[in-house]
C-alpha cells in the first residue's frame, strides 16, 4: 500500500511519475502504447527556445525506465479500477508484444532483415516501418514489437535474432495493482482533418497536417529534416498554413481553443524560413494567441525572419492546373488575397484520448461538454476531482502545451503523494 498509478505515460505522465519516484514513492506507470514519451516524441523543436524535443524528453524517458521506484507498463490497458482513496485496486490488461522482454536488447538486427512495409502511425504515414519495428527512434522500453496484423511469418526475423526473443505467440496478462491515488494522464487526440471536407486532405497531395509537417521537419524522421511536396518530392517554394482547423469552430461542435496550434504553426514557419529563405511562408489566423512567456517575443521573431500573417481564414482549397488556389478575405483591411500555395498545412486542434471516456465511466468522473475530464474546480482544484484519491494532469482536462502539462504533473504528484503518505501512516 501506499503506491500510486499513473496512467498515461506522455509529458504530464513522466514527470508525475518522477516527482513522486522522488519522493520515495512506488509508482506504477501505464502506457497504452509500446513506448512512453506520448506526442511530444514527435516533435522536433519546442516552442518559444526552439530547443530539440527529445533533448528535452529522452533524459527523462531514460530515468523513468532505471528509476528503482517505477514500475512500467507499455502496451497495457486500465481495465478496471475499484476501492476509495488509499485502497485502489487497479486492473491493467497487458498487450501481447510478441517479444520477450527479459531477452530482447533491442539491437535491430530483425527489423533489418524485415522485408514488410506499412504504414508508420508514429510518422503520421508520412514515412514505413517494418512488421518488426521500433515504435520510435528513441523509445523506452528499448526493445522491438512485432506487428501480428501485417507480420507474414517468414521466420527471417527469428534466424536473426541472437537472443531469441521473438515469439510467434503470446497471451494477454491480467495484472492487479494496489494503490493509495491515481493520477490521469492520458493525453489528447488529433483532430481528424478529413472532417473539414473543403481543404481538401487526403484528396490532394500537397495538403498536409502540422503534425505531418513536425515529422517531415524532424531530423529523425521519414525525410531526414527535409521539407518535401508528396507530390513531387520537390522543394515547396510557398507554404500556407490555416489555422484553427478542428478548433473554435461551432459547425463541428468544437468551440474550444485546442491552445497550442498558434504557436506551433509560427515555429515551423520559422523553422521553414531558417532551411529555405526563399520561401515564401504565410500564416492564415483568426487571432494569434500567443499567451505564454517569451510567446509574443517569438511571434515578432517570425515576422522578423519574413514570416507574413494574414488575418483571415479560407473558405476552401481549390486544385487546378497550375496547382492549388486559395482565396481569403484580409479582415483587417477589407482585401481579397489569392494565394497560390505549393504546399498547405492544416494546423489541427487536439481533443480527448481516445480512452477518456471510458476511463471517466469506470471512476464514475464527469466530462466536459468538449469530452475532456472536468477537474473539481477550474480556478483552484485544477487537478483534483470530485472522488477523492483521483486526480489529473496534462491534456487529460484541457488542451495546453508542454510548460503546463508539466507543472500540471508536478501539482498531481504532490496531491497523490499526501494521499501515499497517509495510508503509510494508518
Amino acid at each position: 500500500m501506499g503506491d500510486v498509478v499513473v496512467i498515461g505515460g506522455g509529458i504530464a505522465g513522466i514527470q508525475t511519475a518522477l516527482d513522486l519516484a522522488n519522493h520515495g514513492i512506488v509508482v506504477h506507470l501505464i502506457e497504452r502504447e509500446p513506448s512512453i514519451g506520448g506526442h511530444m516524441a514527435q516533435l522536433d523543436k519546442t516552442f518559444p527556445t526552439n530547443d530539440c524535443s527529445m533533448c528535452i524528453l529522452s533524459p527523462k524517458m531514460v530515468e523513468i525506465a532505471r528509476h528503482p521506484n517505477i514500475r512500467l507498463y507499455t502496451l497495457s490497458e486500465v481495465e478496471s479500477i475499484e476501492g476509495e482513496v488509499g485502497n485502489f485496486t487497479v486492473t491493467i490488461k497487458k498487450h501481447p508484444r510478441y517479444i520477450d522482454e527479459t531477452l530482447c536488447n533491442g539491437c535491430g538486427d530483425c527489423i533489418q532483415i524485415c522485408p514488410v512495409e506499412v504504414y508508420n502511425r508514429f510518422d503520421a504515414g508520412v514515412g514505413v516501418r517494418k512488421a518488426i519495428y521500433k515504435p520510435q527512434p528513441q523509445p523506452v522500453p528499448d526493445i522491438v514489437i512485432k506487428d501480428p496484423d501485417h507480420c507474414i511469418e517468414c521466420k527471417l526475423c527469428y534466424d536473426v535474432c541472437g537472443p531469441d526473443a521473438i515469439r510467434e505467440k503470446q497471451e494477454e496478462t491480467t495484472i492487479k495493482i494496489s494503490a493509495a491515488s491515481i493520477v490521469i494522464a492520458t493525453g489528447y487526440t488529433i483532430f481528424d482533418a478529413c472532417r473539414k471536407v473543403q481543404f481538401g486532405y487526403l484528396t490532394l497531395p500537397d495538403v498536409i497536417t502540422s503534425l505531418e509537417l513536425e515529422r517531415m521537419i524532424n531530423a529523425s524522421g521519414p525525410t531526414g529534416g527535409k521539407i518535401r511536396r508528396l507530390s513531387n518530392g520537390e522543394i515547396p517554394r510557398s507554404v500556407v498554413f490555416i489555422q484553427c482547423v478542428g478548433s473554435r469552430d461551432m459547425s463541428i461542435d468544437r468551440p474550444y481553443c485546442s491552445g497550442v496550434c498558434c504557436m506551433q504553426a509560427i515555429k515551423n514557419a520559422m523553422l521553414i524560413k531558417e532551411k529555405y529563405p526563399d520561401t515564401d511562408v504565410t500564416i492564415c489566423y483568426i487571432d494569434i494567441r500567443a499567451y505564454g512567456k517569451g510567446y509574443e517575443e517569438y511571434w515578432e521573431r517570425a515576422k522578423e525572419l519574413g514570416v507574413k500573417f494574414l488575418r483571415g481564414l479560407p473558405s476552401n482549397v481549390i486544385a487546378d492546373n497550375s496547382g492549388m488556389i486559395i482565396q481569403v478575405e484580409n479582415t483587417e483591411k477589407g482585401e481579397v488575397h489569392v494565394l497560390h500555395p505549393d504546399l498547405v498545412v492544416l494546423s489541427i486542434g487536439m481533443g480527448p484520448a481516445v480512452n477518456t471516456e471510458s476511463i471517466a465511466a469506470r471512476l464514475g468522473i464527469p466530462l466536459e461538454k468538449s469530452g475532456f475530464i472536468q477537474p473539481l474546480n477550474d480556478a483552484v482544484e485544477t487537478v483534483a476531482t470530485i472522488k477523492p484519491g483521483i486526480y489529473v494532469a496534462g491534456t487529460a482536462t484541457a488542451p495546453r502545451d508542454i510548460p503546463d502539462s508539466v507543472s500540471q504533473g508536478g501539482s498531481a504528484a504532490m496531491r497523490a503523494f499526501i494521499d501515499a503518505i497517509r495510508t503509510r501512516s494508518v
